[in-house]
């Protein structure tokens, strides 16, 4: 289908949802650059680690978000490295949160000496070692991470704590405007009870609420043991107009009992949300009868990953076939090289206090290489890095203020392709 891009505020669709941050890092000079020379000295060479699902109910995103970045890694190695020294990558499996493996896989990361850790995918996961990685003086940069949860309370404030992924404000916002623009004025919700998908509800339904339409059901479910026949009927005997499923892979075992209790994506216009909008067709690695997802409709943030990204990336895996999170995870690991460069100093701490900078305000510049050549000519240049996944532009709690949210469809064979893409502020 035709790419069109369409820009709203958030206000469009509730005037309360929107949230207005300070594009702006703590700690700064007006240059900025950071004022405390206390944080302790890494040991020159700036390890990557990667906490990303290699199993578990996320482990479709693994792929796309590993090579991208390996492909950062790969760019910046060969455009002379972080402080004369290329960069090392080191790979662990997430998980998700039923198998519980992320803390030891944390821990070899860290013994590892990893300055930064890509990951986690899950909000949920991340939550689990948030705080370990941080005790450790590590980065947490996710390119996934879209919960509310880290924008507030104690991770409110500048810590180490990162992502490219924006907050479920903004896709909240997007999905009901999506559902309003096309007419569904009674909805029934069905999302995982876990700290992605209760967010994610929640602000579906209050923006839906604010625009005049009506939550016919919302109904939260087991993340392990997926919805009971209870469940499934109260989302049937709704009798909405609409259904919207917030899941992850047991979204293969959902929609059947749906189609069976006549709510089916062909009985009742269906939605699906970033954790679920994979392509299901034969071949893949989770798929469904030809036809079952005709005309569904589903969200994933960020913008469009270019024909340019995706033959870059196939040099690091060439058995790719989705792309969801690969240009944030690429765009995660590029902004932790710069602000090592500008901090010339590869620990956690230093890197944090330099991420917010190296991505707002400033001289613009697109690439590694471009930005690196802009502080190698000139060490006190004011970087402004605009990446493969949009303008970045991380705020004060480490979330973008700004970003792009795609829209996909489903043919006839389950595969998504892209509608639009919408930009908003957060």
């Amino acid at each position: 289908m035709k790419r069109s891009t369409t820009t709203i505020r958030l206000a469009a669709v509730a005037a309360a949802g929107a949230l207005v941050l300070a594009a702006c890092g703590g700690g700064s000079d007006s240059d900025g650059k950071s004022t405390d020379k206390t944080a302790a000295k890494g040991d020159g060479t700036l390890t990557i680690g990667q906490l990303l699902p290699q199993t578990g109910s996320l482990a479709y995103l693994g792929p796309p978000e590993f090579a991208g970045s390996d492909l950062a890694i790969k760019d910046i190695n060969a455009a002379g490295g972080v402080n004369g020294k290329d960069v090392v990558g080191v790979k662990a499996d997430s998980g998700d949160t039923d198998s519980g493996i992320a803390p030891a896989e944390t821990d070899k990361l860290l013994k590892a000496k990893s300055d930064v850790i890509i990951g986690a995918a899950s909000s949920g996961v991340s939550l689990t070692v948030i705080d370990k990685i941080m005790s450790a003086g590590v980065v947490e940069f996710s390119p996934a991470n879209t919960s509310t949860s880290f924008d507030e309370g104690d991770y409110s404030k500048p810590d180490l704590y990162f992502r490219t992924a924006p907050s479920d404000i903004l896709q909240g916002a997007v999905l009901a405007n999506l559902l309003v623009e096309d007419g569904k004025q009674n909805v029934a919700i069905l999302a995982r009870q876990d700290a992605y998908g209760e967010t994610l509800s929640k602000e579906v339904s209050k923006n839906l609420k604010d625009a005049g339409s009506t939550v016919a059901a919302s109904v939260l479910y087991s993340e392990k043991n997926g919805p009971g026949d209870s469940q499934i009927t109260e989302i049937a005997n709704a009798k909405a107009d609409a259904v919207l499923l917030i899941g992850f892979e047991e979204t293969t075992t959902i929609i059947p009992k749906l189609i069976q209790a006549g709510t089916g994506p062909q009985d009742v216009p269906t939605y699906f949300v970033d954790g679920n909008t994979a392509n299901y067709g034969k071949g893949d690695a989770a798929s469904l009868p030809d036809g079952t997802l005709k005309g569904t409709k589903g969200t994933i943030p960020g913008a469009k990953a270019t024909e340019d990204f995706r033959k870059r990336l196939a040099t690091v895996d060439d058995n790719l076939k989705d792309y969801a999170y690969s240009a944030e995870s690429y765009d995660s690991t590029v902004v932790s090289a710069l602000a090592a460069i500008v901090a010339g100093d590869d620990s956690g701490t230093a890197i944090a206090k330099e991420i917010p900078g190296v991505t707002t305000g400033g001289e613009k510049c697109d690439s590694f290489e471009a930005c690196a050549k802009l502080l190698k000519d000139d060490p006190k240049t004011d970087i402004d890095y605009d990446g493969v996944s949009g303008p970045i532009e991380l705020g004060k709690t480490g979330s973008p203020t700004a970003a792009s949210i795609g829209i996909y469809q489903y043919d006839d064979k389950n595969k998504i392709s892209p509608v639009k893409y919408i930009s908003g502020n957060i």
